[in-house]
């Protein structure tokens, strides 16, 4: 059955559906950590990667590492940020904290009504500031490049998806293999 991804735009196929690997408390235990696949609906996630990749490559073009994301509410981006620890010389200014700091102040309630896109997997600082206030899933591009602390999000009933995204992959190694030094420095290793 096709459905159009936007109101007078063409149908989809099923064929286009992305497939994903969910991950959650719910459905897994902590000792074995399994992972499903699952197919969903390029009408829930793929508008919001593509803004999350549009973050990323905002972030590039500004000389800074190319990791992007959008903070949805209620089907509406709320908040974006990309990465920007080169371009403003700090130290925590990673996508999904630059992204938090664009939505300003919120309630807890606001927060658990939302879910973060991110183009890769969530490093400590920023799987703690997701849990810090309680945003209830995490949708992640890729997490091959790196695999952040999904385990806290986990263990505190965060629902991840990881979308397996080449496009969001295939950004980051590029820029990865041209920029070791402060790939490595973004990620806290030697």
């Amino acid at each position: 059955m096709a459905n159009a991804l936007f109101a007078g735009s063409s149908p989809l196929e099923e064929s286009s559906i992305i497939p994903t690997r969910k991950t959650s408390r719910a459905n897994s235990t902590l000792a074995s950590r399994h992972l499903s696949t699952s197919h969903v609906s390029p009408v829930v996630h793929a508008p919001f990667m593509t803004e999350a990749l549009a973050e990323a490559r905002a972030g590039l073009n500004e000389g800074g590492i190319p990791i992007g994301c959008v903070l949805v509410r209620n089907g509406q981006i709320i908040a974006r940020g990309h990465n920007r620890r080169i371009q403003r010389s700090s130290v925590i200014l990673h996508a999904e904290m630059d992204c938090l700091e664009s939505a300003g102040r919120q309630t807890a309630a606001f927060y658990k009504e939302c879910t973060i896109y991110t183009t890769l997997s969530p490093c400590a600082m920023c799987s703690g500031a997701i849990r810090l206030y309680g945003i209830p899933r995490v949708v992640i591009g890729e997490n091959k490049t790196f695999v952040g602390d999904e385990t806290l999000l986990q263990t505190n009933h965060v629902h991840i998806d990881v979308l397996e995204s080449k496009e969001c992959y295939d950004l980051l190694q590029d820029y990865i293999n041209k920029n070791h030094s402060t790939w490595y420095e973004d990620i806290g290793r030697e």
